[in-house]
């Protein structure tokens, strides 16, 4: 589960990585709302640690702007402003949750495992997955791109599936052989960039903005650049 904390405070971003990191999550971290905004909007993370007083942007606005591009991820607050037009303030803007500073440690673990909990259970709900003009239909099994219906064999749909659910993230071939063909991941076999290659031809073949890109020595990464 990958974590983004917006803080600029050293000692609170250190104490927060060392914990979570400990807890077994993938940290990222912004020290200012601006950069915080831009990689928040990228999506590919499961929950937000979001300050209100940062430099540049504060975090009502950096919330808006995530907002604006990622309705999914859990938004949690973290804050000395406490009172309640603060949190108010903070939900209207987006917000999923708010605790105050200080915190206990356990409290925000408590209240990021109901975040994730409540977000699981959402996206179980979820009947497509859109990606700039790219549309999947899960309920249907279907994929379409513009005015184009897009055959898929049900490996290549698990594998776009996983790209798109993980839009702007960079997803590994060992991960894409785990979840899509639930194999550990051979460094001598291709597999995963064959299937890459079919799926290039489909999706992004007859259209001028691609979709899949590469990130050499990493994996994959499907997002609208």
């Amino acid at each position: 589960m990958r974590i983004l904390i917006i803080e600029d405070e050293p000692k609170v971003v250190y104490f927060l990585k060392k914990g979570l990191t400990e807890q077994g999550y993938e940290v990222e971290i912004a020290y200012d709302g601006k950069i915080g905004a831009q990689l928040g909007s990228r999506g590919g993370f499961d929950l937000i640690l979001l300050d209100v007083i940062l430099p540049l942007q504060n975090g009502y606005e950096t919330c808006k702007a995530i907002r604006e591009t990622d309705q999914q991820v859990a938004i949690l607050m973290l804050t000395a402003l406490g009172t309640t037009d603060d949190k108010l303030q903070g939900f209207d803007c987006g917000a999923d949750d708010y605790l105050v500073k200080p915190f206990d440690f356990k409290e925000l673990l408590a209240r990021i495992r109901s975040l994730t909990k409540r977000r699981n259970f959402e996206q179980i709900g979820i009947k497509q997955l859109k990606v700039a003009d790219l549309v999947l239909d899960l309920n249907k099994k279907s994929a379409k791109r513009g005015d184009i219906q897009i055959e898929l064999t049900a490996k290549e749909f698990l594998l776009l599936e996983l790209l798109m659910r993980n839009k702007g993230r960079v997803v590994t071939r060992p991960e894409i052989a785990e979840k899509v063909w639930e194999i550990t991941f051979d460094t001598g076999t291709n597999i995963v960039d064959v299937y890459i290659n079919i799926l290039r031809k489909k999706i992004d073949k007859e259209f001028e903005n691609k979709l899949i890109h590469t990130k050499i020595g990493h994996g994959y990464s499907l997002e609208e650049l």
